[in-house]
């Protein structure tokens, strides 16, 4: 009889290993089915992701194509300010940019990568109420032109920031952005701008300047994070928010004319979702919207390393794509 009763727990433990290795099959199963689903977009890794290692010192920005085709990216957005001390090395600026655009066009091809989008930021303010100042930066903003160009980017993102009136800024604005997609076009280079921050994150009033210049080579970049209108002391970027336009509404209403898209993260939970948005919700906007271009992988967050953070977030990509409708 023990005999009898030893078998019997014997086949039951087979017959419960037996299940739970197929749960385990199945639910790789799953996984693999949710990861296969072919997203309707590319995707590309924006530089800003890797700000930490590179101010710090830890990463040489020239090689981040190097570090984009080792985590198996097929783009590449590039940060114009992470490069301010390769530009410093020569007395010549243009001998200095000459020599930069070169060295990474070089890297692109070397590692095959795609040159996507160059971000640029401390060129001047292309809202500016003055003129002088305004035309100024159109002028900074021609060599990053030249440089996507160069580079065989699709476009330069830009920031609208100066007039601190609404009506003096949408005026400001459409001047600013009119003249520097006029130079832009000439050389078959897209101007786009991001929510990033005061009268630019609210996308009514970002929309009305786009609409209002009205060319084709002028478009937007929603990012899903940056959506802060007003900020408590109001400063441009550091301190709480305390105001901020809907973020779904936001990215809806910028979709229209978008020539680039932002994949912003902050944090994850156990399961592997953005802690602050709905990242199924804003994909099926961007998908609505019939856009199929490159989304950029924009991780900011402190909690992983930035490793770590782009792959969770190229994950999260992948995992949303399956549950669209």
């Amino acid at each position: 009889m023990k005999n009898y009763y030893a078998i019997i727990i014997a086949l039951l433990f087979v017959f419960s290993a037996c299940k739970e290795k197929k749960k385990e099959q199945d639910d790789i199963a799953e996984n693999n089915t949710e990861r296969s689903v072919d997203p309707f977009f590319k995707i590309s890794l924006a530089e800003w992701s890797l700000h930490d290692p590179i101010m710090n010192g830890e990463m040489n920005p020239l090689d981040f194509a190097q570090k984009a085709s080792e985590m198996n990216f097929e783009g590449i957005e590039y940060v114009s300010q992470l490069y301010s001390k390769q530009l410093q090395k020569y007395d010549d600026p243009k001998v200095a940019m000459d020599s930069l655009v070169k060295t990474l066009k070089a890297k692109s091809e070397q590692y095959n990568v795609k040159n996507v989008l160059i971000m640029v930021d401390r060129e001047g303010n292309l809202s500016a109420s003055d003129d002088k100042e305004r035309n100024q930066a159109v002028e900074n903003h021609k060599k990053w032109v030249d440089a996507a160009a160069f580079l065989g980017c699709h476009s330069i993102r830009v920031n609208l920031i100066g007039a601190k009136e609404e009506e003096a800024w949408k005026e400001a604005s459409v001047k600013g952005l009119s003249k520097l997609c006029d130079y832009a076009k000439t050389k078959n280079i897209n101007v786009i701008v991001e929510n990033h921050g005061g009268f630019s994150s609210n996308s009514p009033l970002l929309m009305e300047v786009i609409n209002n210049v009205d060319k084709e080579n002028c478009g937007t970049l929603p990012d899903f994070g940056n959506f802060c209108i007003r900020r408590e002391d109001g400063s441009q970027w550091d301190s709480p928010c305390a105001e901020e336009y809907p973020r779904y509404k936001g990215i809806k209403e910028m979709m229209p004319t978008a020539k680039g898209v932002s994949a912003k993260t902050y944090a994850f939970n156990e399961k592997g979702e953005e802690t602050s948005m709905d990242f199924t919700k804003i994909l099926q906007i961007v998908k609505d919207a019939g856009y199929t271009g490159f989304i950029g992988i924009e991780y900011e967050g402190e909690n992983l390393s930035p490793e770590e953070g782009i792959k969770k977030t190229r994950e999260l990509l992948l995992t949303t794509t399956s549950k669209l409708k």
